[in-house]
C-alpha cells in the first residue's frame, strides 16, 4: 500500500504516532500496526483514550486508524486532515458530461499525455488530471510531507466514490514522498508533458477541510532554480496555480488565464517549438 518512499529520512521530517479508531477489534489493531510498521511510527494502544489526551502525553502527529478510512490528527492543530476527494468528485462529474475544466484547459491535457503534479496535496488536481490522460497516461504526484504523502497514498488505493470513471483515475496515480526540486532534478530532459504547481497561497483562502493540510503541510517557497528545472523536466509546458494577486507570475514570467470570478487563476510557460 505505502511506497518505499515513505520512509525515506529527510528535512524536517516529524515522527508520529498510530493508534485505531475509538472503537476496535483485533482485526482493526493488526491493521493499525501492520500501517505503523510501514510509516516507521510509535504505534499506541488506544485503551479508550481521546485524541486529546493522546496529545497532551506524547506531543506528536497521531494516526488514526478506522475500519474505512485514515484520519491524521495534526498535533497543535484543530481540525484533522482525513483523505476525501474534496472538490473532485464535483469536477469529475462535470467532465463525465463534457463539460470544460480549466486546470485541463490551461495545462492542454489529452489522453495520453503524463503529467507531474508537484504539489500533490490532497491531490484533487491529480484525480481531474488522472480522468484527463486515460490509462494511456500517466499522473505522478510528489508530497513532501511524509505523513501526508503516506495518507493521501491509502486514500487513492481504498476510496470507493460510487463513480467507476473517478475510482479508476484515482487508482492510476502514483504519490511519492518527495521534494520537487530534489525529484525534478534526478529527472531526464522532457520526461513529462507538463509539470503543475500549487503552492500554498500567499493570500490564505478558506476552503472546507483544508484546515489540517495547512497545519502540517510543507511551506517552499518557488524559486527561479525550482522553475528552470520544471521548464528543463516539462516538453508542453509549466502550469502554476495561484492566488489572482500573487507576485510569482511575474516573477517567473508566467501567462496568466484570468478569471474574472474566482480568487485564482492558472498561468502557463509554454515550451517547445
Amino acid at each position: 500500500m505505502c511506497d518505499k518512499r515513505l520512509n525515506k529520512k529527510g528535512s524536517g521530517e516529524t515522527t508520529m504516532i498510530v493508534t485505531t479508531a475509538g472503537k476496535f477489534d483485533q482485526k482493526l489493531i493488526e491493521k493499525a500496526e501492520k500501517i505503523n510498521e510501514t510509516v516507521g511510527g510509535t504505534f499506541v494502544s488506544r485503551k479508550n483514550k481521546s485524541i486529546s489526551s493522546l496529545h497532551t502525553q506524547f506531543q506528536d502527529h497521531l494516526l488514526m486508524v478506522g475500519k474505512e478510512k485514515l484520519t491524521l490528527h495534526p498535533y497543535g492543530g484543530s481540525e484533522p486532515l482525513f483523505f476525501h476527494p474534496n472538490s473532485s468528485m464535483f469536477r469529475v462529474k462535470q467532465i463525465v458530461r463534457g463539460e470544460h475544466d480549466p486546470l485541463l484547459t490551461a495545462a492542454g491535457l489529452k489522453k495520453g499525455m503524463t503529467i507531474l503534479d508537484c504539489t500533490a496535496g490532497l491531490a484533487s488536481d491529480a484525480i481531474v488530471c488522472s480522468l484527463a490522460v486515460g490509462p494511456e497516461g500517466r499522473v505522478t504526484g510528489l508530497e513532501k510531507n511524509q505523513y501526508i504523502a503516506f495518507l493521501v497514498k491509502s486514500g487513492l488505493i481504498t476510496w470507493e466514490s460510487g463513480l467507476k470513471e473517478m475510482d479508476e483515475a484515482m487508482r492510476r496515480i502514483t504519490i511519492l514522498y518527495e521534494d520537487h526540486l530534489d525529484y525534478l532534478k534526478q529527472q531526464s530532459d522532457e520526461s513529462f508533458d507538463v509539470v503543475y504547481f500549487d503552492p500554498m497561497f500567499e493570500e490564505s483562502i478558506q476552503s472546507p477541510g483544508l484546515g489540517g493540510l495547512k497545519n502540517m503541510a510543507e511551506y517552499s517557497p518557488l524559486t527561479a532554480d525550482i522553475i528552470a528545472e520544471a521548464k528543463r523536466v516539462a516538453k508542453e509546458r509549466v502550469v502554476l496555480k495561484d492566488h489572482y494577486k500573487s507576485s510569482r507570475f511575474k516573477q517567473f514570467g508566467f501567462t496568466v488565464i484570468k478569471r474574472p470570478s474566482s480568487k485564482f487563476h492558472y498561468a502557463t510557460i509554454e515550451l517547445g517549438d
